[in-house]
């Protein structure tokens, strides 16, 4: 089924519509979630809660990219979860060197300040990351996006584990620099 039928059934409020989004994306999701939590019953619940979450806003909201709004509200309930679950300790997984490798380069999310500015700091990745060669954006996503694992990066492009380490390293670099020059403040 397209993507656009799916949110037709959205917007008709007919219960197919998270069946239809489960077998097309079912897969996709999981995968976004299990990247972050790691654990299959809390990638299950994360799912569950990401659905719900997707009726709930469609109507009234008409995505333009289904596939991609589906991702995102995935990641960020997965992220959520995983924050929850890890409040008071931290934990060994990808996850945490993922948001340790970004911690210097990206502004402090506990600001006042940062909270207004999100969106404009969003646009501003997006806009960075749509500027790289494919080959970077791609490795730039699968890391912050989807938290792969250097390993898993380097065996999908063929590369050396070493050499995935390296492009991020510049790939931070230059999103530092870019974050500077858009009067983002980073330490």
């Amino acid at each position: 089924m397209r993507d656009e039928e799916i949110v037709e059934l959205f917007f008709r409020r007919d219960e197919r519509a998270i069946d239809e989004t489960s077998r097309k994306y079912g897969n996709y999701c999981y995968t976004i979630a299990s990247n972050i939590l790691g654990n299959s019953q809390d990638v299950d619940e994360c799912l569950d809660d990401a659905y719900m979450k997707v009726w709930r806003s469609i109507p009234p909201t008409r995505p333009r990219i289904f596939k991609s709004f589906l991702a995102k509200i995935t990641r960020n309930l997965a992220f959520n979860m995983f924050q929850m679950n890890h409040a008071r300790k931290r934990g060994d997984g990808v996850i945490v060197e993922v948001l340790d490798e970004l911690y210097e380069c990206v502004p402090d999310r506990n600001n006042v300040e940062q909270k207004a500015l999100e969106r404009e700091l969003s646009s501003i990745i997006g806009d960075f990351v749509r500027s790289l060669p494919d080959r970077d954006a791609d490795i730039f996503t699968c890391r912050y996006f989807y938290t792969e694992s250097i390993e898993e990066i380097a065996e999908k492009f063929g590369l050396k584990k070493n050499n995935v380490a390296v492009i991020l390293s510049r790939l931070r670099d230059k999103l530092a620099k870019r974050l500077k020059k858009e009067e983002y403040l980073v330490s």
